[in-house]
């Protein structure tokens, strides 16, 4: 007697509804890889706002990359009208926003997995809860970004596998440490952006091969999370004086007149450093050159911003400022005491474990911290990086 036999898994066409934030897309790469590997033979695709694609350009993560300004009323319907035609089986939500969520529900997704916030519940079809603090606590609980995108990456290939679609590696869905897996920040670079940030150097009167520089980050998205300009001058000279590198000093074109204003700080209290520094808006950097120019650095010193976690994906030294913001909300350093690859200082390191910097913006403004703090940060890093 013969009898049917269970059809065989088939591949998935999965969206992923990337984050807004340079910084939260870099940290969206590990759930990226975790999708690619655990399905093979699906359809990835991610969707992105104007000038991520770039980012993301020069990596495998994605079979596909779809670019969607939703910033309007009608955007969530305009964006869900170009996604019909994908015909897809699931779509992943990263960004905790309805529109998101209205998106793909439009878009008639099947699958529609993401966080039950921001009153988007009926929109999804798995709903997942957000870790909250315990009483007498109110609000979120502080997780790093990098570990909540994986948690909801495992959830949608559990809801994949139990819906017959091809899902490999399930040891991988329970996030066991015993595995060998890693996740890791990852970023590539094309051909065409490497090109780029080597011109973009040149115009900087740097040779990329031979001269070392440092790049400074000064800006954010909140002026509330940028150290003060004289204080980023200070390090800047302390930097060509102490070790004897050239300085580039980074920001979107909104943040031109920022970075402009630290060149000329330096310039005014050290005449004699003028020549070794340049600021990228002026020279015009983008988001695909600013790959190239950020892996080539031997040290990144930045705000809570963007640039830092490049700095991560392409294991860059880095100093990070954090004020008034909570640094568990993003990547967290390895625990290497002796060989650092980051130093993360905090406005105020007295803060109970149990409080939140976010709830406390008098007390942890980011210029409380201090000048020779962000030095001492800075050398421990160059030299340990010279001794590598």
């Amino acid at each position: 007697m013969i009898t049917d036999m269970p059809d065989a898994p088939k591949p998935a066409r999965v969206l992923v509804f990337l984050p807004s934030w340079l910084g939260d897309t870099v940290m969206a790469t590990p759930t990226l890889r975790l999708l690619r590997e655990a399905m093979p033979r699906s359809i990835i695709v991610g969707l992105v706002r104007p000038g991520l694609d770039d980012l993301l350009a020069g990596s495998d993560l994605l079979d596909d990359i779809r670019v969607a300004d939703g910033r309007s009323v009608t955007g969530p319907a305009r964006i869900a009208s170009k996604l019909i035609p994908l015909r897809l089986d699931a779509a992943l939500l990263l960004p905790n926003s309805f529109s998101s969520a209205m998106t793909v529900r439009l878009a008639g997704i099947p699958i529609r997995l993401g966080y039950d916030r921001d009153g988007r519940g009926l929109l999804l079809t798995d709903r997942l809860l957000a870790p909250k603090r315990p009483a007498p606590f109110k609000g979120w609980e502080p997780v790093s970004a990098v570990q909540y995108y994986l948690a909801a990456g495992r959830a949608l290939l559990q809801v994949l596998a139990s819906r017959n679609y091809a899902v490999d590696l399930a040891p991988r869905l329970d996030g066991s440490s015993s595995l060998t897996w890693t996740p890791m920040l990852e970023l590539s670079s094309t051909p065409m952006q490497d090109a780029q940030a080597r011109e973009l150097l040149e115009r900087a009167k740097i040779d990329p091969l031979n001269e070392p520089f440092v790049l400074l980050n000064p800006g954010g998205n909140n002026p509330a999370k940028r150290w003060p300009v004289e204080r980023f001058a200070a390090v800047a000279h302390h930097l060509i004086q102490r070790h004897r590198v050239k300085l580039v000093i980074n920001g979107s074109p909104a943040e031109a007149p920022l970075v402009a204003l630290i060149r000329d700080a330096i310039a005014l209290n050290h005449p004699e450093d003028a020549d070794l520094v340049s600021c990228l808006p002026e020279l015009g950097v983008t988001v695909g050159s600013l790959k190239g120019v950020v892996a080539r650095a031997k040290l990144v010193v930045t705000n809570d911003t963007g640039p830092r976690h490049l700095a991560a994906a392409f294991n860059v030294p880095c100093v990070s400022l954090f004020g008034p913001t909570d640094p568990r909300w993003t990547i967290l350093p390895e625990r290497d005491a002796a060989h650092p690859r980051e130093i993360i200082l905090t406005a105020d390191p007295t803060l109970p474990v149990e409080e939140l910097a976010d709830d406390h913006p008098e007390r942890c403004r980011i210029d409380k911290i201090a000048t020779d703090d962000v030095i001492a940060a800075v050398d421990r890093l160059m030299l340990s990086a010279h001794s590598r």
